[in-house]
């Protein structure tokens, strides 16, 4: 009889448990990639949005010249000649794109608060595939206004806002299992890993949408709105949300009785009857906080406002680093969107960073407020050498890229899962979804005012922009020094 081979020796070594672990990282962490990548393309399609209109006025003007005075045609609405989409072809259009910024986040920072409320009272499967579906249907939708050349901005709005609503199932529902399935033991190095997701899904994101973002924009919503639609159809059918015990039939165990490969194949069946499974509860299941009961937790309230300074500068990056890398580069819509994934790349290797030194020294307040403030600095030193050319551009942007998500990063994951399982509860891990719902939700605040100020201070200069964000982050370090002090 021959051998077993010595992969499968390694795969059936594993136990049951170690196999659901595995199965909710990969699945959470692709799930949540696909919530930010659906996220991204408003960012690249900005420049697509609003052209540089100087051109194209003076090329108007000569039309009209030569036409006698009479008056040009119009171009068609999908041709290379337009300055810009209506409404956004304006002078006013960093307002206008702004206020889509704002509306995206404000409902989402809203619903936030009441997401994390719901999540812990229903199947957390059930409730992130709906979510999902839905965000799929409003990413898809932003796109057909471009196939069905719709030009109202209040259709723009709306979309936006309801997109905003139920791309809150997310990140309450992703942590929540993570959290059950993931103890505090090198919890920031894991979750660091983890949520690598959000800058693999703002990457995938960018180069999907710079795809079609000059020929096609309307595809770079369609496309992520299926992808992530198709993602919720798969966490209906795997999420497992929490440790269960399983009766399956045929354990992995029974497989390496013998070694031998017809075993593993075996011609007459050796597994027992099919059988249901069987979930085991506790009797007595504590009942899920109240959003009182939440903020009453030592260190949600301190933190959530510090995240809310951190996410600020962190999504101000996401929704206009694309259009800023156009005007400072002068790069055209898919280069500059390309150019904008380094500062993603620098936040997977900040994330991963900040989780293993906060575990390291098991002082994560620390570990957010030296970040912040090395951020700060940076982000001076990014905006003076992003004039210089290409080259120094790209190492600003990994620089900064890893010290402004590295802090946003580590509050959003291991120190929400520590305080959503904190020694006040008792036990009680029905406050996790809650807890990470309150810190994000507070943090989105933030998220909705860093873009909203940037589209109004970006018409005086960028500078502003970047004086902005230095100063929120350092009011972030403030807050963490005056009142995190407590916590670690």
């Amino acid at each position: 009889m021959a051998p077993v081979p010595p992969g499968i020796r390694l795969l059936v070594s594993f136990n049951r448990d170690q196999w659901y672990r595995a199965l909710t990282f990969i699945l959470t962490f692709l799930l949540y990639t696909s919530f930010h990548l659906s996220r991204k393309p408003i960012s690249i399609v900005k420049s697509e949005l609003h052209r540089n209109c100087s051109s194209a006025s003076e090329l108007a003007s000569v039309a009209l010249g030569r036409s006698g005075g009479r008056e040009a045609p119009l171009p068609s609405l999908h041709t290379d000649n337009e300055c810009g989409w209506k409404p956004f072809d304006k002078s006013n259009y960093k307002q206008l794109l702004g206020a889509m910024d704002y509306s995206f986040l404000c409902a989402y920072a809203i619903g936030m608060y009441l997401s994390g409320i719901i999540g812990e009272r229903l199947p957390i499967r059930l409730y992130l595939t709906v979510g999902m579906l839905a965000s799929g249907l409003f990413t898809c939708l932003f796109g057909l206004g471009y196939i069905y050349n719709i030009h109202s901005l209040g259709f723009y709005i709306f979309v936006q806002v309801a997109n905003g609503l139920v791309q809150t199932t997310g990140w309450p529902s992703v942590v929540t299992c993570i959290g059950n399935w993931f103890g505090k033991g090198r919890r920031g190095l894991i979750m660091g890993l983890w949520n690598s997701h959000t800058s693999v899904g703002n990457i995938l994101g960018s180069l999907i949408a710079g795809y079609w973002v000059s020929s096609n924009w309307g595809l770079s919503f369609i496309i992520p709105g299926l992808i992530i639609a198709a993602m919720g159809v798969i966490c209906f059918l795997f999420l497992i949300e929490r440790k269960y015990l399983f009766c399956l039939m045929c354990p992995l165990s029974t497989l390496m009785q013998s070694y031998d490969t017809e075993l593993l194949l075996p011609r007459d069946s050796v597994c027992v009857p099919a059988q249901p499974v069987v979930v085991v509860k506790s009797e007595s299941e504590p009942s899920a906080i109240s959003f009182m009961g939440a903020l009453r937790i030592p260190g949600v309230v301190e933190f959530s406002l510090c995240l809310l300074f951190a996410k600020l500068v962190s999504y101000t990056f996401l929704f206009w680093l694309p259009l800023y890398i156009t005007k400072a580069a002068h790069l055209d819509a898919k280069r500059a969107g390309d150019l904008s994934t380094l500062f993603d790349v620098g936040g997977i290797v900040g994330g991963i960073l900040a989780g293993l030194i906060s575990d390291k020294l098991g002082k994560r307040a620390t570990t957010c407020a030296v970040m912040l403030l090395l951020a700060a600095p940076t982000l001076y030193g990014f905006s003076m050498i992003s004039q210089f050319g290409l080259g120094p551009t790209v190492g600003m942007l990994l620089v900064s890229g890893a010290l402004v998500n590295g802090p946003y990063a580590l509050i959003t994951t291991a120190v929400s899962a520590d305080l959503g399982t904190h020694k006040s509860l008792k036990g009680n891990s029905r406050a996790l979804s809650t807890v990470t719902a309150i810190i994000d939700g507070t943090g989105s605040v933030g998220a909705a005012l860093g873009p909203l100020l940037a589209g109004l201070l970006s018409a005086g200069g960028w500078d502003q922009v970047f004086y902005m964000l230095m100063t929120a982050d350092f009011l972030a370090l403030l807050v963490r020094s005056y009142f995190v002090s407590s916590f670690e």
